[in-house]
């Protein structure tokens, strides 16, 4: 019997240690996932709150920057769950290589190893990827990236989380609500003509 009670403070040290707790994130740079935006005044900017242009379906602000990061942002819903935060987008202020091989190793400990690497074979692009399913069926996805060279994408070291499950719950809330209007049937273009508008001349 003694032994069992010596496995019972084992037992909850286990349960309750921060390393146990981390394994579904929803902390990162003093944001929630799934606060309302509206509980961050001062800190998300209400002006540049604006429907995200590819996918109406969330919405995305710009915030003052927490201390240690240069720029970030947080998206919302606006559907099905609205002005609830599904995204945190942030970029660090030091953007070495060096602190982004630190990153990674603190990641690593606190979270266990990526899912899947998704930057480039050449690592011109680094970026590890972490995926989590919590009890619910909620899903998380968590990318740590490096850039120097891309310019397409956030140079120097960023992170982003995102609320995938509920990402697509505001998806499909949306099509629901505004079904896809069918294009208007037109006659055939000529091939030709087609062709002349698709080269520059």
């Amino acid at each position: 019997m003694k032994k069992y009670v010596f496995l019972i403070p084992f037992v909850l040290s286990v349960l309750i240690s921060p390393h146990a707790q981390a394994k579904f994130p929803i902390h990162l740079g003093g944001f929630i996932i799934s606060d309302d935006i509206n509980q961050y005044p001062g800190i998300i900017d209400p002006d540049t709150c604006q429907p995200d242009i590819i996918n109406a379906y969330i919405g995305e602000c710009r915030v003052v920057p927490p201390p240690g990061f240069k720029s970030g942002s947080v998206s919302f819903g606006r559907c099905e769950r609205t002005n609830k935060i599904v995204r945190i987008k942030l970029k660090y202020e030091e953007s070495s290589k060096q602190f982004y091989s630190t990153l990674l190793k603190k990641y690593k400990a606190q979270l266990g190893d990526p899912t899947e690497y998704r930057g480039d074979p050449f690592q011109t692009l680094i970026a590890w990827k972490w995926s989590f399913t919590d009890a619910h069926g909620e899903t998380l996805s968590l990318i740590l990236q490096h850039n120097s060279t891309i310019a397409d994408e956030k140079m120097g070291n960023a992170v982003k989380l995102t609320w995938t499950s509920q990402l697509k719950a505001e998806r499909d809330c949306y099509i629901k609500k505004n079904p896809p209007v069918p294009p208007k049937r037109t006659e055939t273009p000529d091939k030709k003509k087609l062709w002349r508008s698709f080269i520059p001349y």
